[in-house]
């Protein structure tokens, strides 16, 4: 589980094509400080567990579900990465529920700079307007973010410039693959919901 807090941005150091999975290595030093073998990691909001450490790098296999189902397919060497460790039970839960399960990949639609944040629009794939609400949380690549307006196939947010200097939002342009997670307590709820019909 995570906060959606990114701790760091890492950088891709490799990429290796394994046909139906990948390894990727990350450049990182803060979500290094105190990893293990097994522990996990989200990079840019999806769940990884490191396989390997090495010195100022780690890796993680993604199989191909991942690749399917996240922006990760789209990573090359140098790219910028949101980072962020599982949350321990010390954790201050500065941001929602994260679990690190990518619901889909949005685009960037639009930035509406102003002098003190930027307004974002984010398309939605088929079926997850129904858990975006507005002043509900989502995860954007990883970083929590509170929704501004929640439309049937898109919804804004609004970043603020610690979240566009400390994340790849601030680099992100339209029509840049983002990967999205909804909040897991609207899908719970509606699951209930159904069981109850």
């Amino acid at each position: 589980m995570f906060t959606g807090i990114v701790e760091e941005l890492g950088t891709v150091a490799a990429l290796e094509d394994q046909g139906d999975a990948c390894r990727l290595t990350i450049a990182a030093r803060t979500v290094l400080e105190d990893v293990g073998l097994g522990d996990s990691i989200a990079v840019n909001g999806c769940c990884l567990t490191v396989a390997t450490l090495g010195e100022g790098t780690w890796t993680a296999d993604v199989m191909q579900e991942t690749l399917t189902r996240s922006g990760l397919a789209g990573v090359a060497p140098g790219d910028p990465v949101n980072l962020e460790r599982a949350v321990t039970p010390q954790t201050r839960l500065g941001g929602h529920i994260v679990q690190g399960h990518v619901d889909g990949v949005g685009a960037i639609m639009s930035r509406t700079p102003s002098e003190h944040w930027e307004v974002v629009r984010v398309s939605l794939p088929d079926g997850l307007s129904r858990y975006v609400v507005e002043k509900g949380s989502i995860a954007v690549d990883g970083v929590s973010l509170t929704v501004v307006e929640a439309g049937s196939e898109d919804f804004t947010v609004s970043l603020i410039p610690e979240t566009l200097a400390r994340t790849t939002l601030g680099r992100r342009a339209v029509g840049d693959r983002v990967n999205l997670e909804v909040d897991v307590l609207a899908k719970h709820v509606e699951k209930l919901m159904e069981a109850r019909r």
